[in-house]
């Protein structure tokens, strides 16, 4: 349930009647409880009350898992508190004590001419009609922000119809927390045989692929990574390679982005080892210096020194959310770090259409991060609808070399004009986080202990 949650956040607008009728027919797929509470449907809401606080238990190992269920059961409860009636949302904030009550008449009417003036879209007969409620402004942080509610005293007046902001805001805060108590309580849990097994199934049963491990090892040659960066190469992985030839240099941070992408896609380590050795000494790097300086964190990074750790290629939120590049950087994403400005001109200098470029910087200003590398994907292979959510640069160029090799169908639907239509979705990538993979976290504990090998610039 919760993957397919995920599946279509990333592709269409959260809380569109689109993305809600999509939600549905998924669920309905599932035989998801998602109307228990209106069915009065005991027996359902007691299984989903279990599988829940199971899933607590498996998810709160880690950082990027808590991360990623935080924001699918948020995106659920939004989807199922608002398709709850008048009636039934009233029945739920009495049911659940949250600190915070509806006003009387008494004090609404005093308030009457304020609450209109303050709340848009009020005027004096439908403040009259709606229930409000007197919340901390801590609560109502983004409301008042936005400059959609009423503030006096250091509380705020929120409408009825504006309440799901503000239980969406404590529901986060408080699983939030949960998922921290039980990450305390592991040790224990996990000493019980039983359960391990259990719980560390669950928190892998949602995995994408594993790109460490290498299915075209030895399959790709030297000589092909030119054409490749231009045919088959996300943004970001195609802007590394081009300032690494241009360059014959990058900086720690490019270095383990685009030498894990490679990995990837099917270099050997004896591959790497001569693609950054041959590149460098173009450069100012000398062959000594190269073997001493940088050729064990290649090795490194296959495992093969240190911990023996196999790292995986870094995952888009991965690229977007951490270590943002620095002046003389090229690693991180283009569409999350870049300037619209330089991302308009560098995207104009890959032919890119003015149409979709104005398409990509729209879905950039909305910080749809990965939407806008989808629909790069898209104009740079001529198809409408790639068919599948975005989350891996590995992902990208496996499935750009499946579609160049005709391995999958390729999917255009024109308008009338002959223009391609664009897909009318959206994204909240920073608020929510690909399906995180065991091996991306270990990983980025190791990677803690490697940073020490990446400091030579």
């Amino acid at each position: 349930v919760l993957k397919v949650v995920e599946n279509l956040g990333v592709s269409y607008v959260r809380g569109t009647d689109l993305y809600k009728a999509k939600l549905e027919v998924e669920l309905r797929k599932l035989k998801f409880p998602y109307k228990a509470l209106a069915e009065d449907d005991y027996e359902a809401r007691r299984k989903d009350h279990i599988s829940h606080f199971i899933l607590r238990l498996a998810y709160c190992q880690s950082e990027d898992l808590r991360r990623w269920f935080l924001q699918q059961e948020m995106d659920l409860f939004r989807y199922r508190f608002n398709e709850l009636s008048g009636t039934l949302m009233q029945k739920f904030l009495e049911h659940v004590n949250l600190p915070f009550e509806a006003i009387g008449e008494d004090l609404k009417n005093e308030l009457a001419n304020e609450l209109c003036a303050s709340t848009p879209g009020y005027n004096m007969s439908k403040v009259k009609e709606q229930m409000f409620y007197k919340v901390g402004l801590a609560d109502a942080v983004d409301l008042f922000r936005a400059r959609r509610v009423f503030i006096k005293d250091g509380f705020a007046y929120v409408p009825f119809k504006e309440i799901d902001a503000i239980v969406l805001n404590t529901y986060r805060t408080k699983l939030s927390k949960a998922l921290a108590l039980t990450a305390r309580s592991l040790p224990s849990i996990q000493s019980d045989e039983r359960l391990q097994p259990l719980l560390s199934h669950l928190s892998h049963s949602y995995v994408g692929p594993d790109y460490s491990v290498q299915k075209n090892t030895g399959k790709i040659s030297l000589d092909q990574i030119d054409a490749l960066s231009v045919k088959s190469f996300p943004l970001c992985m195609r802007q590394l390679h081009r300032a690494l030839r241009d360059s014959h240099h990058l900086r720690h941070g490019g270095r383990m982005q685009y030498g894990l992408f490679l990995k990837g896609i099917g270099l050997t380590l004896e591959q790497a080892l001569e693609f950054w050795k041959k590149e460098f000494i173009r450069g100012k790097v000398d062959a000594d210096k190269f073997d001493k300086g940088y050729a064990y964190s290649i090795r490194h990074n296959y495992g093969k020194e240190g911990k023996r750790t196999d790292y995986t290629p870094y995952s888009c939120m991965k690229i977007i959310m951490s270590n943002p590049p620095s002046q003389g950087d090229y690693h991180g994403c283009p569409f999350r770090h870049s300037d619209p400005e330089l991302l308009k001109q560098k995207l104009q200098s890959y032919k890119i259409p003015p149409s979709g470029i104005t398409q990509i910087l729209e879905l950039v200003k909305g910080m749809h991060y990965q939407l806008a590398c989808q629909k790069y994907f898209e104009l740079t292979h001529d198809v409408d609808d790639i068919g599948f959510s975005l989350n891996h640069p590995n992902q990208y160029f496996t499935e750009s070399q499946k579609l160049l090799s005709g391995g999958r169908e390729l999917k255009k639907e024109f308008n009338n004009s002959g223009n391609f239509q664009q897909k009318n979705n959206s994204q909240e990538s920073i608020n929510s986080s690909s399906t995180p993979t065991s091996s991306n976290a270990t990983a980025d504990t190791e990677l803690e202990g490697l940073e020490a090998y990446f400091t030579e610039d």
